[in-house]
């Protein structure tokens, strides 16, 4: 099947939710009067993003039989997202995240994922998916957590591969969604063993190597979110020895890094904006890369283009709803200096 014969052009899998976040930006926490209600989730707003660059984007992910799984889907249907692959999970629910806005580093978040309706995506909602029938399948780390969207996401990559479609992770790391965390370098690093393209943050890196808690720095007001100390050299090294094609640091301000196994080490400068937010920032920053991938660009370019859309939604309140559109990023991009 030939690229111009494929339904989609890429498929995220993973989380997806309500996001409320804080009305007032610089509240504290404690403080918030209010929320505003937007859509969330890595995958969710990836395929958000793909889908205002003018890409045929899929989701794959669960919503509950309830009014904020409807607000998904009705969201998803508006952006042109493709939901055939977005099942009502009976006695699940759709899952839910609060967040607060205290710039300039303090973006607390809490998450509602218990009996959530995207952890219960199983082999046979993948089976039925058409993973053979898209261009790229991207997973998010948080899909690997539990049963059964863990072994699920895992014969997607699979299928993906025997196909011949390009896997991308973003690691996605979400300490307080793992039982251990180092669980989560245990099965993510299994996981790349059938990914072509890895994206982190340095801390995420560093998570998918953590063996020994003593790397973890916790004060009381980060039991979710740990520091992680430990060699990122050696954490980028031992990814790239999985077998990966690629491996795409994104540095936040600084841009993005990109790492090949032939030891070839590429800097991509971002693009200085005044910032709002920080979160979703990575999630269109791997819509912008999706979108030069797909076009056959190279990782340079690619990484420019999701600098530029992590650039943009920094300035925003909120993630998948301000993801920037084709015309007005390259835009952007262009009264920038260009590519």
């Amino acid at each position: 099947m030939t690229d111009q014969e494929k339904k989609y052009d890429v498929i995220t899998y993973g989380r997806s939710s309500i996001d409320l976040y804080s009305q007032k930006v610089g509240s504290r926490f404690e403080e918030i009067p209010g929320f505003h209600a937007f859509v969330g989730g890595s995958p969710l707003n990836i395929a958000v993003g793909c889908s205002r660059l003018g890409l045929k984007a899929s989701l794959l992910s669960g919503v509950g039989k309830d009014k904020v799984g409807d607000f998904l889907i009705h969201f998803l249907e508006e952006e042109k997202v493709i939901t055939e692959n977005v099942p009502v999970i009976e006695g699940a629910r759709t899952s839910a995240v609060l967040l607060g806005i205290e710039p300039p580093d303090r973006f607390p978040l809490v998450y509602y994922r218990d009996n959530c309706a995207d952890s219960q995506i199983n082999i046979d909602h993948v089976l039925n998916a058409g993973i053979e029938k898209s261009r790229l399948l991207e997973v998010s780390g948080t899909a690997l957590n539990i049963e059964p969207t863990r072994s699920a996401a895992f014969l997607a990559a699979e299928i993906a591969r025997k196909n011949e479609i390009p896997v991308m992770l973003d690691l996605d790391f979400r300490a307080d969604q793992w039982y251990d965390i180092r669980a989560f370098g245990i099965t993510t690093r299994a996981f790349m063993r059938n990914v072509n393209i890895v994206l982190g943050t340095e801390e995420e890196i560093l998570a998918a190597f953590l063996a020994d808690k003593s790397q973890l720095v916790i004060s009381h007001q980060q039991i979710s979110a740990p520091e992680i100390k430990g060699d990122i050299d050696e954490a980028i090294r031992g990814i790239l020895q999985l077998g990966v094609d690629a491996l795409i640091v994104k540095t936040g301000s600084r841009g993005a890094v990109v790492y090949l196994p032939d030891g070839t080490v590429q800097k991509v400068p971002g693009f200085p904006v005044e910032v709002v937010n920080i979160l979703g920032a990575g999630d269109a920053f791997a819509a912008g890369f999706i979108y030069g991938y797909l076009k056959g660009w190279d990782w340079y370019k690619c990484c420019r283009m999701g600098n530029a859309c992590g650039a943009h939604v920094v300035t925003q309140l909120g993630c998948a709803n301000f993801t920037p559109y084709e015309k007005e990023i390259l835009a952007f991009i262009e009264s920038r200096g260009g590519f």
